[in-house]
């Protein structure tokens, strides 16, 4: 059987990614969740790697730790560019985020 509502998300992987494209540098998410998202001197938002590396790669993505995931969560919501993707590890769907169903 598979799951496949966005409530249950939060018992599964899930990361997040920022497509910088669509960035306006408002810096919303890293006021949510300053330990998954900085501001780099381009002034647009990267997620951020578990030991604090800025990951900068177009499409980069980092885990989300379950204890920060209603931060991301509402980063995304939030996200003026709606820039901000999570998705689940273990099929790619996008959970919250512009391309969420």
């Amino acid at each position: 059987m598979q799951q496949d509502s966005p409530g249950d998300s939060g018992t599964q992987d899930l990361e997040v990614w920022i497509d910088q494209d669509l960035c306006t540098g408002d810096g919303i998410c890293v006021q949510y969740a300053p330990d998954v998202f900085e501001l780099d001197i381009d002034g647009l938002a990267y997620v951020k790697s578990s030991d604090d590396e800025l990951l900068q790669d177009p499409g980069a993505t980092t885990p989300v730790p379950l204890p920060l995931l209603q931060d991301v969560v509402d980063s995304a919501k939030e996200c003026p560019g709606d820039c901000i993707h999570v998705r689940r590890v273990k099929d790619n769907v996008e959970v919250y985020g512009p391309d969420a169903g």
